[in-house]
């Protein structure tokens, strides 16, 4: 076994070090590969209609039919379905015109060209159809399957009922969503278009004239494009402890439905922290309640001691998020607590929702990592619990931009440095950095999101951007009073304020929340969320953020009392624009806190070498802890 191998190769080196056993083995699988559209057009009479700039609805989807193509992925699995554009009447008139398989924009373009407005609105039947073009993801992974509903109407058929159709297909698919696009809809039409976005995981977008019809396909097109990239071993958690499935090491993948409790057990011993992390990662915008949550928590022994719990909450109504959740065992400094001892523990995931929430499945993805203690004779330094020059009002980078993108989730987050950084986002969408900081370093920024063209010129409706910051480990870093991670947006400029304290060894006995997880160094996480309500207010597709970030203090050499600093590298490896070489870190690990314990080394040899080359390095540069952590 490859953990065995690794464990045999360091023991005699650093006996401290916990077994690393390979995260998921031969399942490993990447829920990228599972992403898939298909849209479904309508072509009924009513689209013959002029939309008022003298051109046909239909002429106007067309176009912006070939916009969304244009702006898709290479490859990205891509079909088209269209109904009433065959005969007169009738309830059956529904056909795929491209069938879904790796983008062609040219013959999806061919393909809409020639449909014609002719008949009836199968609304209910055409989705059904729609889900059975959809390609199964293969292997087991998870990806964001859509179907994009463009209309100008209701459905005409009565059966089968559209609303109960979306609400049959939400039930039944992870990652399955039914965005709705409205063309020049009002009434009943607009509320049968709701309904069945809100009852098939999506979201409804009004588009009052052509221009507004391609913005809003062009929104729908690319949140399914980038759907949160999902990585992890396959594994069912028990709904009882008797039925728990023993986790080493390493990062999961399971799911997780409404009021439902998931459990996993796992050993500790009696010195060692252990860090759980969950994260929910239902399809953006979905419904939600402000309150509707994920809990996380763990217990020991026959009576369920509990020996931490934490719960993280939307806290706003405008559509879900992924949401993460953490919880660890940290022993006591006088090690006499009943949650210090060995054992066996059980990590609790927890999803509560409000009725009216969305009721399907949501893919969960696990890290457990596991912390050893210092080495003997190794007294560490005092925790930091001020922000000192990291605060409110820190000196942030200035100057001209650069463009970034961010990725989807924590396994594809963007490393960014120390600098200024211009990105783009779309309504519902989160966007991932992240920033490596050491021992004695704090990562500071601001988020700003821009000023942006409105649909009406003035608007007076209201959506929000939000920030969070996460530890390497998946914790969720609290701001307290001091920094604000919402704000109201309405397409003027509004800034986000967030950092951490400096990472410090005994910060963990700390009781705050914005200092109790920044424990051990790393890859730190920067989260931006733009709400949903911003699709009704802002004119482009994508609204504009900028990013200014600082990596505060020198790295020290280790957790210790004492530490020296270490010697910066030389400088333009990845500067950022300013010329600043950001913090140092290793690729998903614990900066300074020891080697990754989760990578994807295929054997024990290969594991085997990467555990000497890291050892070779590092031996030399850092005393103190070292990590098991669970990102990959």
């Amino acid at each position: 076994m490859a953990g065995g191998a690794l464990f045999a190769l360091v023991a005699g080196v650093l006996p401290a070090v916990a077994s690393v056993p390979a995260a998921g083995g031969d399942d490993r699988q990447d829920g990228a590969g599972g992403g898939s559209l298909v849209m479904v057009l309508d072509s009924s009479g009513s689209m013959a209609d002029d939309d008022g700039t003298g051109r046909t609805r239909m002429e106007s989807a067309r176009a912006a039919v070939g916009t969304v193509v244009d702006a898709l992925p290479e490859g990205h699995p891509t079909g088209l379905r269209v109904y009433g554009a065959d005969r007169p009447r009738g309830c059956t008139d529904t056909r795929l015109v491209r069938p879904v398989s790796a983008l062609d924009r040219a013959a999806v373009k061919k393909a809409v060209a020639g449909v014609e407005p002719r008949g009836d609105t199968p609304i209910g039947l055409s989705l059904r159809k729609a889900a059975e073009d959809l390609p199964a993801p293969t292997d087991g992974a998870i990806g964001t399957r859509t179907i994009l509903l463009i209309s100008d109407g209701e459905d005409t058929c009565g059966t089968p009922r559209p609303c109960e159709v979306a609400e049959q297909l939400g039930r039944e698919g992870v990652g399955l969503r039914i965005d709705t696009v409205g063309f020049q809809v009002e009434g009943a039409a607009r509320e049968q278009l709701e309904c069945i976005a809100e009852a098939g995981n999506g979201r409804y977008y009004d588009a009052p004239d052509a221009d507004a019809l391609a913005r809003q396909l062009q929104r729908s097109a690319q949140l399914s494009a980038d759907g949160y990239r999902l990585k992890g071993g396959r594994i069912e958690g028990g709904a009882t402890t008797a039925k728990a499935p023993s986790l080493a090491p390493g990062q999961y993948l399971d799911t997780i439905g409404p009021g439902e409790k998931r459990y996993y057990a796992v050993d500790l011993d009696a010195v060692s922290t252990a860090d759980f992390a969950a994260t929910a990662v239902p399809q953006p915008g979905a419904a939600v309640d402000s309150l509707d949550a994920l809990n996380t928590g763990l217990v020991y022994g026959d009576g369920g001691s509990t020996c931490g719990t934490s719960t993280e909450r939307f806290l706003q109504q405008e559509g879900a998020t992924p949401l993460t959740s953490a919880v660890a065992r940290i022993p006591s400094e006088d090690g006499d607590r009943r949650c210090d001892e060995p054992g066996r523990y059980w990590l609790v995931v927890e999803r509560q929702s409000k009725k009216g929430s969305d009721s399907a499945r949501w893919p969960l993805e696990l890290v457990y990592g596991v912390e050893a203690p210092p080495a003997a004779g190794v007294t560490p330094a005092q925790s930091q619990t001020e922000y000192g020059k990291g605060g409110e009002h820190a000196a942030l980078p200035t100057g001209d931009p650069r463009d970034v993108r961010g990725g989807t989730g924590f396994n594809d987050a963007t490393e960014i440095g120390r600098g200024v950084w211009r990105d783009r986002i779309l309504p519902s969408q989160t966007l991932w950095y992240k920033v490596p900081a050491g021992w004695g370093q704090q990562v500071r920024y601001d988020v700003e999101f821009a000023n942006e063209p409105t649909v009406d010129g003035g608007s007076a409706t209201y959506s929000y951007g939000g920030t969070q910051l996460f530890t390497p480990a998946r914790f969720p870093v609290g701001g307290g009073s001091v920094f604000r991670t919402t704000a109201m947006y309405s397409g003027k400029p509004v800034a986000l304020r967030m950092g951490s304290v400096p990472v410090a060894w005994t910060n963990r006995h700390e009781t705050r929340p914005a200092v109790r997880p920044v424990h051990a160094g790393g890859a730190f996480y920067i989260a931006v969320t733009l709400g949903a309500k911003a699709a009704e207010i802002a004119e482009n597709p994508r609204i504009g953020v900028v990013l200014r970030v600082a990596v505060l203090g020198d790295e020290l050499a280790g957790p210790e009392h004492g530490a020296p600093a270490l010697v910066k590298k030389p400088a333009g490896t990845k500067a950022g624009n300013d010329g600043d070489t950001p913090g140092a870190a290793d690729s998903g690990g614990a900066r300074g806190a020891g080697w990754t314990g989760i990578a994807a080394a295929g054997g024990a040899g290969a594991v085997a070498a990467l555990a000497a080359g890291l050892l070779l390095v590092r031996s030399r540069r850092r005393a103190g802890t070292r990590t098991t952590r669970g990102s990959a």
